[in-house]
């Protein structure tokens, strides 16, 4: 149950490179290690988990209080052997003054020792400001050591050395050379998803033979195995309970849709749902179920193939028509709506939402939302919700002229949602939005979704 945690002074740092490399090559060893993400996020996580070979799970405050996340830190870490945590944003970063919610208060929080991901392009002799200021700024957090980051050459390489060695007492745990091919392409949510790409494995081998080669890999655990065993807190963890017939639910994965939380997928399942996947993209038909979940993803990088399956295009329509429940987030309403319009090209969706989706280059809705239901929304309320729901949103496409008819099962109190004021629009037994949720923090989405799926039956 050792565990540390990849953090860095900023963002782009290398911390993804570097855990993606650390988490393949410590499973080749024999190892077993469970990956974990602070904050949001969909991508990251599916890279890790597939250098892993085991699911990857999300730490974060806004969500989930903090009894919470140490009991699932501690339920995740049992059967485990290492625990590797990736930071986001920088080590110390926060939008509260006094830094809470940031990478230094959960890695205090979760008792892991700190690597320090430093990127020295550029960087000489002023490395050793930026290690002592970090030292100081926080003397109750661990920062175990330093991996130096895209050094430029041997020369460059061993003089950072020699300024950390003489003025830091931090060790130099290795030093990643510049190196572009082990880059993975980027996208505008950030690194491309490791289920769109076929070269997937290809890029993952080639970042944990660099890892490998340069990073003092024993030093590195002798690191993780100081840190102090998390104590599970099992009476804080909710388990979802299983109430009435079991029920079949497709959820839609392929290279198109694949943002899904492991741990709401296992409360669904713990619930009692047959989570039966289905492709958007290559089946030519819905698998017999009795509700659908579409998650999110990138839908407009497989619009043309989206719009040629015009078989299960139909037979979602179809779905919908019947009344059967359906839930969407992000790139799976955008998939629902009429038209999907980018880089001045435009495909037909399912057309189950009478409205236009239009991507553009900034964002148009990013970061954490707090939600307030309103009468329309459609799941049992099964006591005890919480009256302000938190969730989070990224997405770069906007509906263009939302149907001022429509019915919102959500008040965005924080956010952008679809108009700037409301989220989920609700049709029928349909629930669509931009909003990501997370059953964590009280707000039990996944036990809600199930009871109504069988008042549906």
């Amino acid at each position: 149950m050792s565990h540390l945690y990849i953090a860095a002074p900023q963002k782009s740092s290398g911390k993804t490179t570097l855990s993606i490399g650390l988490c393949r090559e410590f499973t080749r060893r024999g190892l077993t290690v469970q990956p974990f993400k602070k904050g949001p996020d969909y991508i990251d996580p599916l890279w890790l988990a597939q250098a892993a070979g085991r699911a990857c799970f999300n730490l974060d405050f806004h969500t989930a209080p903090e009894p919470e996340i140490r009991a699932a830190f501690a339920q995740e870490l049992g059967t485990a052997d290492l625990g590797l945590i990736e930071g986001n944003v920088g080590l110390f970063d926060s939008t509260d003054l006094q830094g809470a919610y940031s990478n230094a208060e959960l890695a205090k929080l979760i008792g892991a020792p700190v690597v320090l991901v430093v990127n020295c392009h550029g960087l000489a002799r002023g490395i050793a400001p930026l290690l002592q200021g970090y030292q100081a700024f926080d003397s109750e957090l661990d920062i175990a050591g330093v991996i130096l980051n895209k050094v430029g050459g041997g020369r460059h390489g061993e003089n950072l050395v020699r300024v950390v060695e003489h003025y830091t007492d931090l060790p130099v745990l290795g030093l990643l050379r510049r190196a572009d091919e082990i880059g993975i392409s980027e996208r505008h949510l950030g690194l491309m998803p490791s289920n769109e790409t076929e070269d997937a494995e290809t890029w993952i081998e080639g970042i944990r033979a660099r890892i490998a080669e340069q990073i003092d890999l024993d030093r590195l655990l002798a690191i993780a195995e100081r840190a102090p065993r998390p104590q599970p807190e099992p009476a804080s963890v909710i388990q979802p309970a299983h109430h009435g017939d079991l029920v079949r639910i497709g959820i839609a994965r392929d290279a198109a849709f694949g943002f899904y939380y492991p741990d709401d997928l296992r409360a669904l399942a713990a619930g009692g749902a047959s989570l039966v996947p289905f492709s958007p993209l290559t089946d030519s038909d819905l698998p017999r179920v009795d509700a659908l979940f579409i998650g999110g993803g990138f839908p407009e990088y497989r619009m043309a193939e989206l719009e040629d399956n015009r078989l299960m295009r139909q037979a979602i329509r179809d779905f919908i028509a019947d009344d059967h429940p359906l839930y969407a987030e992000c790139g799976g309403l955008m998939y629902l709506c009429a038209g999907l319009s980018w880089r001045d090209e435009r495909r037909e969706m399912v057309g189950a939402l009478d409205a236009e989706v239009q991507m553009h280059d900034r964002p148009q809705g990013r970061g954490y939302v707090r939600l307030s239901e309103t009468d329309a929304f459609p799941w049992p309320r099964l006591g005890a919700e919480p009256d302000v729901i938190a969730a989070h949103e990224f997405h770069h496409s906007a509906i263009l002229e939302p149907d001022p008819d429509w019915r919102y099962g959500y008040a965005v109190q924080r956010g952008v949602g679809i108009d700037g004021s409301h989220d989920g629009i609700v049709q029928g037994n349909l629930l669509a939005c931009y909003s990501h949720l997370r059953a964590v923090g009280g707000n039990r989405w996944t036990d809600r979704f199930l009871a109504h799926i069988r008042r549906t039956l």
